[in-house]
């Protein structure tokens, strides 16, 4: 499966995207996604059957605590093994728990088997996720990978809209053992994709006396040396911090306190991803003829904007306009941050790059949740949403001081893996 001895690397390819690569990627990535989406409606309306809100909490807390945990070690396995050894590792395991998982919940309704699926499977897409976020960066190079970045955002932003109400529909006309075979079968497919993407990867060079414990610690490290990327990092934390509370939880109380209808709350949330959705495929497209300020401090500074017109709209027509209007500046945003992070990393600690990265997202989103709760009950949910504004309005600062400070390193060159490798 992997080539233990490294061989010589092929000098640059004269094409600045490998798109057959991208395209596998891309490919697998939306199959994937889509049964991960279907499974996550599948499995939380079960565990609602079965136990109501705390069954629900408890598979929360089961998938996204490990996951958390695991991205902080997944940095530093991904730069020590490379990504071809961490991946198709973790996405066959995936496969096997997932139809092994299907097996057993066919033939019970109890809540443990559940339980166990989501603890395994946030172990495993925590240390799978920062040898994902590697990829890209070896196919594209220098405005391209802000296309490729884009057409990948494509790909989760559809993830949602298909697999919500397609995990639905599965769980209507079968069971759970039915939409975890379904996630098996997706799995199977990334799987298979990996395989041509990763073809002629080498395991990186050992470095003697460094333990992965040790190298668990890169991605702060190099937040503590790099400025470029500490601000960065603090622009894409601050977005998220700002932008998770609101969508989550005070979207729907600012519906119900208004007597809107929860109908608005699907309105308006569809609003935004079409938005997102439409300026992630002009980013595929022409986001390398966007300059890098516009694309990720204009847009920023807009979206911290946004947050805070959304709050102050009057009618659920003109929030669904302003909602649309921060969905396109998101889908030009987030994969401007992306992209500008990779470029900014050491080659050899992208993994460890990307994995702080992860965090920035993933770690933020129940902080700011229990944060801005509890704030709302004190400040009221309009006022603490404007809170929420202010505190977007830090990314698109972050971002110029980001950009004022010079990339470390070289740009890592768009270069075949291995001599036997081909596109």
């Amino acid at each position: 499966m992997d080539t233990p001895v490294p061989q010589p690397v092929r000098p640059p390819a004269p094409e600045r995207v490998q798109w057959g690569r991208v395209g596998s990627l891309v490919g697998g990535q939306a199959a994937v996604q889509l049964g991960s989406f279907a499974l996550l409606i599948a499995m939380n309306w079960t565990a609602v059957e079965i136990g109501g809100t705390r069954a629900v909490t408890l598979l929360m807390l089961a998938a996204t605590v490990p996951r958390a945990l695991m991205l902080i070690f997944g940095g530093a396995v991904a730069d020590t093994l490379g990504p071809r050894f961490v991946l198709l590792r973790t996405t066959a395991a995936r496969v096997v728990l997932l139809a092994v998982g299907a097996v057993v919940t066919a033939g019970t309704q109890q809540l443990w088997p559940l339980v166990v699926i989501a603890l395994v499977e946030g172990v495993l897409l925590g240390l799978a996720g920062p040898a994902s976020g590697v990829l890209l960066p070896m196919f594209a190079r220098g405005d391209q990978l802000a296309r490729a970045n884009s057409l990948y955002a494509m790909v989760l932003r559809v993830a949602p809209i298909l697999g919500a109400p397609a995990g639905a529909f599965l769980i209507t006309v079968g069971e759970l053992w039915v939409a975890l075979l379904a996630g098996a079968v997706t799995g199977a497919v990334w799987l298979g994709c990996l395989l041509h993407v990763t073809h002629g990867f080498v395991r990186p060079e050992p470095e003697p006396g460094v333990s992965l414990v040790k190298r668990s610690g890169d991605g702060f490290r190099l937040l503590a040396r790099h400025p470029r990327l500490r601000w960065m990092f603090v622009a894409a934390l601050c977005l998220d911090l700002a932008f998770s509370w609101p969508a989550e939880v005070a979207l729907p109380l600012l519906v119900s306190e208004r007597g809107w209808g929860v109908g608005a709350v699907g309105v308006v949330l569809a609003a935004f991803s079409v938005g997102a959705l439409g300026s992630s495929a002009l980013g595929a497209a022409l986001a390398h003829r966007i300059p890098m300020f516009v694309r990720l401090v204009v847009t920023g500074a807009g979206l911290a904007a946004g947050i805070v017109v959304m709050a102050l709209m009057p009618s659920v027509l003109s929030l669904t306009v302003v909602a649309a209007g921060v969905g396109l500046l998101s889908g030009l945003n987030g994969p401007a941050i992306v992209t500008l992070y990779q470029q900014s990393a050491p080659e050899d600690r992208m993994g460890a790059a990307m994995s702080t990265l992860s965090l920035a997202g993933i770690g933020t989103a129940p902080i700011s949740i229990a944060v801005f709760s509890s704030l709302s009950l004190v400040l009221g949910i309009q006022t603490t949403w404007l809170v929420c504004g202010a505190i977007a309005f830090v990314s698109p600062v972050a971002a110029v001081l980001a950009l004022r400070h010079p990339v470390h390193g070289e740009e890592p060159a768009a270069v075949e893996p291995a001599v036997t490798a081909s596109v």
